[in-house]
């Protein structure tokens, strides 16, 4: 049985060239976003590749879903070989305008989820001694910028998961991997909020979905004598 890599929010950037990325290198792709059938481009693509995945929709702040989840995973397609936790929750607001509905549901996207997914799969990893944990963070994991209190706390939040996660599993045969990207990326959004930034693509002065996942799957690959913890992707370009 071939093993699996759960990509929890597989959108159209990077999560789905994430997905891709590990399909390719031959594991089964379960990318994971909240409207399955908004990943029915990727399963096609995924399949025109050679590759094979099963598409899942589930909202990953749901315990009750995500248990659910990773027991049919392990039980019907495969181990879990590999969970790459990206959703975003990129959304800014004036600290004065504020809510705490919005706090918290950002941080239940960022941070929550990201804590249910992680220790689902960990729960699996664990019997076999193997696998790895990848958080996509971003500049947020590090500072926090005007008008984005919320996706900064999550995204903290969501760091200090994958460095205590990472003493924990790490001695236990688990590599555990945070990401910061620290850049715009190649996406529909910046196309069209920052064409000035998207401009910069020609020059490879913004951040490009595939070169991510391609470190993505490097950082699987990494002998477990040499294991990279914490991984910064920014552009060339980028300042810092």
């Amino acid at each position: 049985m071939s093993g699996v890599a759960v990509v929890i929010g597989a959108g159209d950037a990077t999560g789905g060239a994430v997905a891709a990325a590990f399909a390719r290198d031959g594991l089964i792709a379960v990318p994971v976003r909240r409207h399955a059938d908004k990943l029915a481009p990727l399963a096609l693509r995924i399949a025109a590749e050679g590759g094979q995945c099963v598409a899942v929709g589930a909202d990953a702040r749901d315990e009750a879903a995500m248990i659910a989840l990773f027991d049919r995973i392990e039980a019907d397609i495969g181990p879990v070989e590999v969970l790459v936790f990206n959703i975003g929750a990129n959304s800014p607001m004036p600290i004065l305008d504020e809510s705490v509905r919005r706090y918290t549901k950002i941080w239940e996207m960022c941070a929550l989820a990201g804590f249910i997914t992680a220790r689902e799969a960990a729960r699996r990893m664990a019997p076999r001694a193997s696998g790895t944990i990848i958080f996509t963070g971003a500049t947020a994991s590090l500072r926090g910028s005007a008008g984005f209190a919320g996706f900064a706390g999550g995204k903290f939040a969501l760091r200090s998961l994958a460095q205590a996660m990472a003493r924990e599993l790490g001695p236990k045969g688990i590599h555990v991997a945070h990401s910061i990207i620290d850049g715009a990326i190649d996406t529909e959004f910046i196309a069209s909020n920052f064409p000035a930034r998207y401009a910069l693509k020609d020059q490879d002065g913004i951040l490009d979905p595939e070169a991510i996942a391609a470190e993505y799957v490097r950082l699987h690959h990494q002998p477990r004598s040499a294991w990279t913890h914490e991984l910064d992707l920014r552009p060339w370009l980028e300042r810092w």
